[in-house]
């Protein structure tokens, strides 16, 4: 069934719907509020394509055998007609002759369809080694401006070397293949690799190089392979290193001590650390001093022993942490050794890590907020307020928290340029743009994320927004989402990033279970960006993510018929059931919606062992010192949507320190665009896709 197109909110909701832009400022400007338009701009509405079916039939059809063209041939002048060729040539590929693979890409090569094919076959051609065939389709780059991945790209090598171009340039490029990684090169790669060892382009220094780099990767198996062709004793010193990757052995004691074997070493005890952090750090002075190893080896095996202490506090992790030497030390355990000493609630530690940051990571919003809140816990106030003002200066949870420590109100600079039209018609009509819609519009997903790649890398900035504008039109949301992370100025399209759809669903659920309408939006964008049909790995399935198992006994609950998991793409059925579920896990753990979004994220037990590992913790902290970086960032992440869909919604928002406890009677607070956040505004993490 096609989607519907974006209904319009009753007139009431739209003129509550803030989505303003703040005027563009300068320095001497002061602070202007927020303010909203009396209505929110409505998507251009989406073309309706009567042929849409039929094209969605054509396409089913196109991958079963027994497809008859010409029974189709009523739209054989669709825009959408060579993805119907495409499946045809995709499902026969193996019998698909030269000619016909030349034919169609003379006519599709430059859209997203041809390119497609011309991967599959690429591929198909390498596999019956037409060379031939794949030189003559062969592009070193896809439409994206990506280059062939390595199984391509060797099975290029292939070719030319077959029909006797392996020449200078050949040996270039098969030497650099060969040094991209350390990790396992696929199967197509081992024949021009040969060839390049009998051609003498292997020599031992370019073996080693491959050897170290896979040493790095802890990748035994690869050093293997990159040493045969060595000569015999450097083969044998080679073997024993990877021996060594595989499992620590004494013989390593006896390594020539040199700068490789130090750091083969390392990296197999740095390895060990990852599942044996107590046995790693036992063993590890014995080799540093056999070996010689600089601080920087040393740190290796000590940046592992403690990181894999830490994701789990254990007992031994402050220990561990601070053995590391500063020299191995990099972003990610600096946080680690804040968060850590935070989850003991040793205060002064944890600010003394933060301080230890560098000037980049402690200049983000959420080590400025806590630096704040730890430099007030020790007295000292007026380093407190000047770090909560910077960091307020941004318009997420930990700015927002910032803010309500200095009663201030939120930062927010929200950008909707003049409209239009005109421009907007023109890139209507960019025939990839249609063509990612009509897709869109049939549920072929991945198709149409092709066709919507290949017309925004022709778009400039202006042109990318007017698209995205274009999509919402069609409830394709998370493009803005996607599309939308190449300048600060397009963070603050906040009434692209932040869609508001099912509005009245969500009000009415909200109301029904006692839980903040603003909440459940933010939801809904944190687990699919409004896409109804989304669905996870962990087949959690719709708007709100609902595993089916969770919708089946919320259901019954409910005194509801249960329409079985494909129920969960109807998207009043998933509102329904998502919501009350939040209000269960709400009333499971006492009220606190930063447990129940925890809950929501992990699961009952990891949220248990959280609970019980840090009981009556504040809950910015605790918050902090969720040892999953996914549901960590995600309470953060789904606390300042809250926080942006109330001011969608109403034009101010609750406090999100009120929020997060559960407080939903208190003060509420509005929205200024100070003139330095204008041009300077830290945006919200970007996502990807």
């Amino acid at each position: 069934m096609l989607p519907r197109p974006l209904p319009l909110l009753a007139a009431a909701l739209i003129a509550a719907i803030a989505t303003t832009a703040c005027a563009q400022t300068t320095a001497s400007t002061p602070a202007q509020p927020a303010a909203r338009p009396p209505a929110l701009r409505a998507p251009p509405a989406p073309n309706v394509d009567p042929q849409l079916p039929r094209v969605r039939a054509a396409l089913d059809a196109a991958e079963r055998a027994g497809f008859d063209a010409g029974q189709y041939a009523d739209i054989a002048r669709h825009p959408l007609y060579g993805w119907v060729e495409y499946a045809a040539l995709r499902r026969t590929i193996d019998n698909v002759n030269d000619g016909q693979a030349q034919e169609f890409l003379a006519r599709r090569g430059n859209e997203a369809s041809g390119e497609a094919f011309r991967e599959v076959w690429l591929a198909a051609a390498a596999r019956r080694e037409d060379w031939n065939a794949f030189l003559a389709a062969w592009t070193p780059k896809n439409r994206a401006g990506k280059d062939r991945g390595a199984q391509l790209r060797c099975a290029e090598l292939n070719a030319r070397q077959a029909l006797g171009r392996a020449d200078a340039q050949w040996t270039r490029d098969a030497q650099a293949i060969w040094r991209s990684s350390g990790k396992s090169l696929p199967d197509a790669c081992d024949a021009p690799f040969a060839v390049l060892a009998a051609q003498g382009g292997l020599t031992p220094e370019l073996r080693w190089e491959r050897i170290d780099a896979a040493a790095a990767e802890w990748q035994p198996a690869v050093m293997r392979a990159a040493a045969r062709g060595l000569p015999a004793d450097q083969l044998a010193q080679a073997n024993d290193y990877a021996a060594f990757l595989d499992n620590v052995n004494e013989r390593a004691l006896a390594w020539p001590k040199t700068e490789r074997s130090r750091k083969i070493a390392s990296f197999g005890l740095a390895k060990l650390a990852k599942a044996q952090p107590a046995s790693a750090e036992a063993q590890l002075p014995k080799y540093a001093n056999a070996l010689g190893f600089s601080d920087e080896d040393r740190g290796r095996v000590l940046y592992q022993t403690a990181l894999w202490s830490v994701a789990s506090y254990d007992a031994e992790s402050a220990r561990r942490l601070n053995a590391v030497p500063e020299v191995a030390y990099d972003e990610r355990l600096h946080e680690w050794r804040a968060r850590e000493a935070m989850s003991r609630s040793d205060w002064n530690a944890a600010l003394a890590a933060i301080r230890k940051m560098g000037a980049k990571q402690r200049s983000e919003s959420r080590w400025e907020y806590f630096e704040a809140r730890l430099s007030e816990r020790a007295g000292d106030k007026a380093t407190a307020n000047r770090l909560y003002r910077e960091a307020a200066k941004n318009a997420d949870f930990h700015g927002f928290l910032s803010a309500d420590k200095l009663g201030a109100p939120y930062t927010l600079c929200p950008l909707q340029p003049a409209d239009a039209p005109a421009a907007r018609a023109q890139v209507a009509r960019d025939p990839a743009l249609i063509r990612a819609l009509g897709l869109f519009q049939i549920e072929r997903a991945a198709w149409a994320i092709r066709e919507w790649d290949d017309a925004l890398s022709r778009f400039d900035d202006t042109q990318r927004r007017l698209a995205i504008e274009i999509a919402q039109g069609y409830n394709w949301f998370d493009r803005a989402v996607f599309s939308l992370n190449k300048t600060p100025q397009e963070q603050r399209l906040y009434y692209l990033r932040f869609p508001l759809h099912h509005g009245e669903t969500i009000r009415r659920e909200s109301l029904k279970n006692g839980i903040d309408p603003a909440w459940v939006a933010a939801e809904i964008r944190a687990e699919s960006i409004f896409n109804p049909t989304a669905r996870s790995g962990a087949n959690a399935m719709g708007l709100m993510q609902v595993l089916p198992g969770t919708g089946a006994q919320v259901a019954k609950s409910l005194g509801l018929p249960w329409g079985g998991a494909a129920s969960l793409y109807d998207s009043d059925t998933n509102i329904v059931l998502g919501t009350a579920y939040l209000r269960q896990l709400l009333d499971k753990y006492g009220g606190q919606p930063y447990f129940a979004m925890a809950g929501y994220n992990a699961g009952p037990a990891p949220l248990n062992r959280w609970q019980s590992q840090r009981p009556g913790m504040e809950p910015d902290f605790w918050i902090e010192t969720i040892s999953y970086k996914e549901t960590r960032e995600y309470v953060a992440r789904v606390l300042a949507f809250s926080v942006l869909y109330d001011w969608r919604m109403n034009g101010d928002a609750l406090n999100v320190s009120d929020r997060l406890r559960g407080v939903t009677d208190a003060k509420r607070k509005s929205f200024v665009c100070p003139a330095t956040a204008a041009t300077a505004s830290a945006p919200l993490p970007a996502e990807t896709e």
